[in-house]
């Protein structure tokens, strides 16, 4: 059975609301329009929401996820006036993603102020990728990069994955007398979601896989956290389906759902798009 392209999704403020997008163009950072702006502290690491779940309310757009939207980015909240961006000009500054250097620059003060007003905090900068981080040669290529995404530039999941711990999680939740949560890909904010033929986490094995006309390699299994107990819509968490993943998809101290991918050839990916592995 031919493997299809389900979904795709842009994340244009990293750790902000998910954009399903119907298409979406490659280069070789990734997906264009996908993590491209981050909150940063003022040591310069990111804010995820990891630590801040408001986060997840905040709504992000490029011209990629709002192909009408005639600015670089606009941010919504709730209770809040839309901002409106151009991509910001001046120095660019040291920043950090969990520890990784690379450069950014700032969006201008009345950026500033919104973020900080509509996450209720004084502490945060909006800034724009200005030079990006090299990735971990044990899985990349020499000049390989990314901008804010945590470890490589773009993320796959499959249906096939999400179903078998979808009931994993649900025999769980037998054992213990509670309600199984639904848990929505959007929990795992990947870039691609593969449908078809396909065997529970067979994704871990391959060694590069294409997209239409795009290629990719497969440079390894994401190691999850606590933020994928985070409900999307609300931020509210849970146990699930981290108590669950330590159960089945537990090694190396961490646990695993998707891969992750680097660009290999650049170009325009659709959902419908045939997908075929290389193992």
């Amino acid at each position: 059975m031919t493997l299809r392209l389900e979904a795709l999704a842009l994340h244009p403020v990293k750790s902000t609301a998910v954009r399903p997008v119907p298409h979406a163009v490659v280069e070789p950072w990734g997906l264009r329009g996908d993590r491209r702006w981050m909150l940063a502290l003022p040591d310069g690491e990111c804010l995820t929401a990891r630590e801040d779940h408001g986060m997840l309310t905040l709504t992000a757009d490029t011209p990629d996820s709002d192909p009408g939207l005639g600015a670089a980015l606009r941010l919504r909240a709730t209770g809040h006036d839309d901002l409106t961006l151009d991509e910001p000009r001046g120095a660019a500054v040291p920043v950090t993603v969990h520890g990784r250097a690379l450069t950014a620059t700032e969006a201008p003060r009345r950026a500033q102020a919104w973020v900080r007003a509509a996450l209720g905090r004084d502490d945060l900068r909006l800034v724009h990728v200005a030079t990006p981080r090299p990735l971990n040669p044990r899985y990349a290529a020499p000049g390989d990069a990314t901008a804010f995404a945590d470890g490589y530039p773009v993320t796959l999941a499959s249906t096939a994955s999400l179903a078998r711990l979808h009931d994993w999680v649900a025999e769980t939740a037998l054992e213990r007398g509670e309600e199984p949560p639904v848990l929505e890909m959007a929990r795992f904010r990947p870039n691609l979601v593969v449908d078809g033929d396909l065997t529970p986490f067979e994704e871990d094995d391959w060694r590069g896989v294409t997209v239409g006309a795009v290629t990719f390699s497969v440079a390894k299994p994401v190691d999850r956290c606590v933020m994928t107990t985070l409900d999307p819509a609300t931020g509210r968490g849970g146990h699930e389906p981290i108590r669950t993943l330590a159960r089945h998809r537990r090694w190396d101290g961490a646990t695993w759902f998707a891969v992750q991918l680097v660009p290999r050839s650049v170009g325009e990916v659709r959902v419908g798009d045939e997908v075929v592995p290389s193992r």
